[in-house]
């Protein structure tokens, strides 16, 4: 066996003493190897099925879209205050500036490249995890499951709340936040307000609850409890105090009700908030905890009468002109019209490829439309006992979520494909006007007088739009007020002095706004 010298084991012991002082420099310096190893760590100190290779790799793809969204916020707030200061600078000459270049330029273009394939990544990877029939969590919802997951909307909408800010202004006009309604234990689908007096804003919640609020105060009036399953549309009898919900017990009810609105309480001094405002960077959700719901709220359990007919969930229903009669969509592709006074069918709406998702009356005639996921609409008309005609419209290119009528000849119809439609009753081939929005639309509201649209969306963001399609304005929506989950359904209640707007979400609240029309339509 050959012996080493001395001089040369020395040599080679100093040799090897510098390599493993440089690499232990090496690995104190990197950040990267640090968080590797403590990544390795914590995959290996946790009990999981999957292997650890493929852990290891679904760590880095999370840790690069950190990096990714870290870089952009920084940035994001860079531009907010280049903004500001180019703001307080044009402001002091008489100018503003609202960032409609930036829309256009780096920023946009960065974020769109730069977030894009990592949220088409996960997106992919969502669908095929989930890729089972009605795997969607709102669709689950409204049936009655309460595992609901926000990861599907969230990525659609992921990156349009870094540049929403930076869109181009077309009003000034003032947007405020009145009033906020919470209570309901889950999201809320639907609201709409009484065409009686007493006037009281109703909601129809995923908690298998409807409740009735006082506008004025917030406060919770009544709540009803006769559904097995989520509540998914409210509407209110044209001349009695009368509620017709929908819900996913298959059922359509009918309750009455009767209320004793409280003393009014002053309305807070609310700053006039223009109604472009500061997006909110930091995704602040404080409505995730368990919402105390109203305890002294006097309940109703017994429906005067109960619709069934359908096979699957029902989804909206609405009254009829006189209040004799009520319509039903359903996930089982039929609409059903009711007679109120016998409970019995009169007709089953049938033609429509997949589940319906919406259905809405005309406020002075016999005519029905129905909403789709077959990306069409059906306009049903009543108004010849002997004839019921349909007509199919086709002009949207994903699901239809909500075709409502204005007060003249109109239709308006909005869409899962970011777009919404005005028809003309009279010739229906083309629409009038199209709106074309970054972000899919939810259940709509036309305003009876003005004819504005109010526009709720996927990304938290309502904006009013004229039936022209020119946008009026964008409601304030920050870290301090607005809707932090998606907007599920907007309605117009323009005779209530206090609040003329109502919107809901799936933040569990719902909100009162008032919306200062003639300045709206003086600043179009």
């Amino acid at each position: 066996m050959p012996v080493e010298s001395g001089s040369s084991a020395a040599a080679r012991q100093a040799k090897q003493k510098r390599k493993s002082h440089s690499l232990s420099i090496r690995r104190t310096n990197s950040t990267e190897q640090e968080r590797s190893g403590l990544q390795r760590d914590m995959l290996e100190g946790q009990d999981s099925k999957l292997p650890l290779s493929l852990r290891s790799n679904l760590m880095d793809l999370f840790s690069q879209i950190e990096r990714e969204f870290e870089n952009l916020y920084i940035e994001n707030l860079e531009l907010r205050r280049e903004i500001e200061t180019l703001n307080d600078r044009l402001a002091a000459e008489g100018q503003t500036f609202e960032g409609a270049d930036l829309a256009k330029g780096a920023l946009k273009t960065k974020a769109s490249h730069s977030t894009s394939q990592l949220s088409q990544k996960l997106k992919t990877t969502y669908k095929a995890s989930t890729s089972k029939p009605r795997s969607n969590s709102c669709h689950a919802r409204v049936g009655g499951s309460r595992n609901f997951s926000v990861t599907s909307w969230e990525l659609w909408g992921g990156d349009s709340w870094i540049v929403s800010s930076f869109k181009a202004t077309t009003s000034r006009a003032v947007c405020q936040l009145v009033r906020e309604y919470v209570g309901h234990r889950d999201g809320i689908w639907d609201l709409s307000a009484t065409r009686t007096q007493p006037v009281v804003l109703g909601t129809a919640s995923a908690d298998h609850t409807a409740m009735l609020w006082s506008i004025e105060t917030g406060k919770c009036l009544l709540k009803y409890l006769g559904h097995q399953g989520s509540v998914n549309s409210i509407k209110f009898h044209p001349t009695e105090q009368m509620a017709l919900t929908a819900s996913g017990d298959q059922t359509a009810h009918i309750w009455r009700y009767m209320v004793q609105l409280p003393t009014p309480q002053p309305i807070a001094d609310m700053s006039q908030t223009p109604c472009e405002d500061d997006v909110d960077f930091s995704d602040k959700d404080e409505a995730d905890g368990e919402v105390e719901g109203p305890n002294d709220c006097p309940s109703v359990r017994v429906a005067t009468t109960t619709l069934r007919s359908h096979q699957g969930v029902v989804i909206a229903a609405d009254w009829l002109v006189g209040g004799k009669q009520v319509v039903t969509a359903s996930w089982d592709r039929a609409a059903n019209l009711y007679d109120v006074e016998t409970s019995e069918l009169v007709h089953s709406l049938t033609g429509h490829d997949q589940e319906l998702t919406h259905c809405c009356t005309h406020p002075t005639q016999r005519l029905v439309v129905t909403s789709s996921r077959d990306t069409t609409f059906r306009l049903w008309d009543f108004r010849d006992p002997s004839i019921h005609s349909v007509n199919v419209f086709q002009g949207h290119t994903d699901t239809v979520t909500s075709a409502v009528f204005t007060v003249g000849d109109n239709v308006v119809s909005g869409s899962d494909d970011r777009t919404v439609k005005v028809w003309d009753l009279k010739n229906m081939r083309s629409p009038i006007a199209t709106i074309r929005t970054d972000s899919a639309v939810n259940r709509i509201s036309v305003s009876v007088n003005q004819r504005i649209i109010a526009l709720p969306h996927d990304n938290r963001q309502v904006r009013l739009f004229d039936m022209s399609g020119v946008r009026l304005a964008r409601l304030p929506r920050s870290n301090r007020q607005g809707h932090r989950r998606m907007v599920c359904c907007s309605a117009w209640c323009e005779d209530n002095t206090s609040c003329n707007l109502f919107t809901c979400g799936f933040d569990r609240q719902a909100i009162g706004w008032n919306i200062n029309i003639p300045a709206l339509l003086q600043e179009k």
